[in-house]
């Protein structure tokens, strides 16, 4: 629900009532993961998906449906072999779907948390907690419960024992944090292209160079703009694990500084740009600074992958996929060559947090 909270926002704003339904579980091959969601307002107009096309319609009636009764509900949708595309999912696997009526709406932050009881005794199913840059504005009701899902870091199912009922209870938590970040280093054509593609994927993306007159925000609308040099500007600058960097200079005084700060923090993915002359020179330099061969093993050089790339755009494509499939430890291979779910994912990521009734 969160890749909704925006336009939910404003509906709450303009006073419509609304029904949301979001994905709480996954098995097998389904085309969008658990937080997915779609919405549908009292006039009928509708927003977001929850499977890709397959279940949309149905899905779509259940929202009228929830709008009309006022209460929530879990629905399944699986593969159906007479009408796959009415009631099932063409796709093979299975999804279950939480439609509730007229939901809270959190403020955005920085740091978002909401839960929602998905089942559980009469009165439990649509209880909420919404916790923003960790202020708790609305609780479930238990503190105990209350603890376990400020405690999560992620998208989690919890399945929880009621302590007075003896009856299990399940949540959906959903977190959002800002956005991981892409930082360009460059400020080519090439960086341009880049920095569009890293928006579209849901990158804050920066673009650093130290020459301001191509450091420009009328070349990169798309992107923070920052003049410096890139070695410099990494060391100060806020990364995490998710941090993606990108280095188009090619050019050894740019690249030595910044790729050998990049290769000793904790990031995500550190690329670099230029031929294979120019990768094996970076490299005899960037051991003279002090790079073991270890660090050396975790930069992509040239970087992308091998799609033909000629024009900016096309070569931002390919980075855009390396950075995707590294991300995600997928193999970057044609899916024509590959078997299996296309869909492949490990674990949905839920868990059990069990709380006896003698607690």
């Amino acid at each position: 629900m969160l890749e909704l909270v925006d336009a939910l926002t404003t509906w709450r704003r303009e006073e419509r009532r609304f029904a949301v339904a979001t994905v709480v579980s996954v098995t097998g091959s389904a085309p969008r993961p658990i937080g997915s969601a779609l919405a549908v307002d009292e006039s009928g107009e509708v927003i977001g998906n929850v499977s890709g096309g397959c279940v949309e319609g149905a899905v779509y009636d259940l929202c009228r449906e929830s709008l009309a009764t006022g209460e929530p509900a879990v629905h399944r949708f699986g593969w159906s072999d007479e009408s796959a595309f009415a009631v099932g999912l063409t796709c093979g696997g299975t999804i279950e779907v939480f439609v509730h009526p007229t939901p809270e709406v959190p403020a955005r932050g920085e740091h978002l948390l909401v839960a929602r009881v998905i089942r559980g005794p009469v009165g439990w199913p649509g209880r909420w907690l919404i916790a923003d840059d960790g202020v708790t504005a609305v609780t479930l009701g238990d503190p105990a419960l209350d603890n376990a899902v400020l405690a999560c870091r992620g998208t989690d199912m919890i399945r929880w024992i009621d302590r007075f009922t003896g009856e299990p209870v399940e949540v959906l938590v959903e977190v959002a944090s800002p956005a991981p970040r892409m930082l360009i280093f460059g400020a080519l054509d090439f960086a341009a292209a880049l920095s569009e593609v890293g928006k579209l994927l849901g990158y804050r993306v920066t673009v650093c160079d130290p020459r301001p007159v191509f450091a420009t925000r009328a070349r990169f609308p798309s992107a923070e703009v920052v003049v410096d040099w890139p070695h410099r500007y990494l060391e100060r600058t806020e990364t995490d694990e998710r941090t993606v960097v990108c280095v188009l200079t090619h050019d050894p005084k740019f690249d030595i500084p910044v790729l050998t700060r990049a290769l000793r923090m904790p990031l995500a993915y550190v690329g670099a740009m230029g031929s294979r002359r120019t990768h094996a020179e970076r490299v005899s330099l960037l051991r003279e600074a002090g790079v073991t061969p270890d660090q050396l093993g975790r930069l992509r050089s040239p970087l992308g992958l091998d799609l033909g790339a000629h024009t900016p755009a096309e070569t931002a494509l390919s980075i855009a996929a390396e950075v995707t499939a590294h991300r995600t430890s997928a193999t970057g291979r044609p899916l024509t060559e590959l078997s299996g779910s296309i869909h492949a994912r490990s674990a949905n990521g839920s868990r059990e947090v069990c709380v006896g009734p003698t607690v």
